[in-house]
């Protein structure tokens, strides 16, 4: 339906337009579920997933893109498939004939997430994400910021050295934490009561939590030595990566945020190194939707409702971005057997895509379903 109907978080029109340059997260294959999820899906020639290693960013052991290019490059090559025709309407109903993948996004548009909801009887469920700010390269202080990955993790030098560094001595943490839980914040409309996701808190919300909250977490200075101070280790560490490939913008890692436009301004400009820092982009906050599908898809994630339709991707959610790129061939697959008569049957259970399909898998996501992440854990015995 973009450009033509907007989003709060989506600027362009393209398909696979990402908020953030880090949505896959983990690249490591042996350690990392996240990781294992990449190289199962770049054994199965992935679009999206060739696609992101395409436009690859340095990020130490995270995979991170170049947005922009990424999203271009992924339009191009679906609008070149020859069965492939791109629409930009908006879709405002479930279809009653026909067969039909439904991935909409976390930002289903308004009218089709009823249209949902009413078919399936369910409240739809929802949680707040937040987005961080972006800055210009240029306008950050480098005799106060320095170059290194955690723990110099990486196998080549421009990886060692893909995250900017600002320090903060216990003064100036405890002085950015009081002006943060002061600063005017976007609150709630009456009626929302939607929670966030816990892998992606606003910086607000985790000091909220305790003083020292944001120093464990996104602020954490182990793993780095000031390049320009190395005799005093910094009593917390904000952290920024690479947004493009240029070089030119940076995103301020972990930094999710709900303050308003003028007070972001006021309390990052207050981070050593970023006090004359300008912003190509501000953070925000926008709802999610999503449903619980345990519940309401079967094993071969069609509405049970209907035992018709697969839907894909966030709107029903299992382990963000990555998790939803492995549902689509997935659900493609069924979608192609019903054309046909044949019957894929269950997803295998012994890779990591395949494992959410499990039926204790599925029982105790329904039990306490909420915004998971893909993990790693034991699905058979041994």
């Amino acid at each position: 339906m973009r450009p033509k109907v907007k989003t709060f978080a989506h600027r362009t029109g393209n398909l696979g337009e990402m908020v953030c340059s880090n949505s896959f997260r983990s690249d490591d294959h042996a350690q990392n579920a996240v990781g294992l999820l990449h190289w199962e899906m770049m054994q199965a020639d992935g679009l999206i997933m060739k696609t992101a290693y395409q436009h690859r960013l340095p990020a130490g052991g995270a995979l991170a893109v170049d947005r922009d290019p990424f999203a271009e490059s992924v339009t191009a090559a679906l609008k070149a498939h020859p069965n492939i025709s791109v629409s930009y309407e908006e879709i405002t109903a479930l279809p009653d004939n026909g067969h039909w993948i439904i991935a909409t996004g976390p930002l289903t548009s308004g009218r089709l997430a009823e249209a949902v909801q009413a078919e399936t009887g369910a409240e739809a469920l929802a949680f707040f994400d937040a987005i961080a700010p972006i800055v210009y390269h240029d306008s950050i202080n480098m005799d106060v910021a320095w170059m290194q990955s955690r723990y110099d993790k990486g196998e080549t030098e421009e990886e060692r050295t893909a995250y900017l560094n600002c320090p903060m001595t216990k003064d100036q943490y405890e002085a950015f934490i009081d002006a943060l839980l002061a600063a005017d914040k976007t609150e709630f409309k009456e009626g929302e009561t939607a929670g966030y996701f816990d892998g992606c808190l606003p910086i607000e919300v985790m000091a909220e939590r305790g003083r020292e909250t944001l120093r464990f977490g996104p602020m954490k200075p182990v793993g780095l030595t000031n390049a320009n101070d190395p005799q005093n280790k910094p009593y917390a560490v904000v952290q920024l990566r690479r947004d493009n490939a240029l070089g030119t913008l940076y995103n301020i890692v972990g930094f999710q945020t709900k303050m308003k436009y003028g007070a972001q301004k006021f309390v990052f400009n207050s981070i050593p190194g970023l006090e004359g820092a300008e912003f190509a982009r501000l953070g925000g906050i926008h709802r999610n939707t999503f449903i619980n599908s345990p519940t309401l898809l079967d094993d071969q994630m069609r509405l049970r409702s209907l035992a018709k339709h697969p839907l894909c991707r966030a709107d029903h959610r299992r382990g963000r971005l990555c998790r939803k790129c492995g549902d689509g061939p997935v659900g493609g697959a069924h979608g192609c057997c019903r054309t046909d008569g044949t019957n894929l049957g269950a997803r295998a259970e012994h890779n990591s895509d395949g494992c959410a399909g499990h039926p204790y898998y599925r029982w105790r996501r329904a039990k306490e379903f909420s915004t998971d992440e893909c993990e790693l854990w034991p699905v058979s015995p041994a």
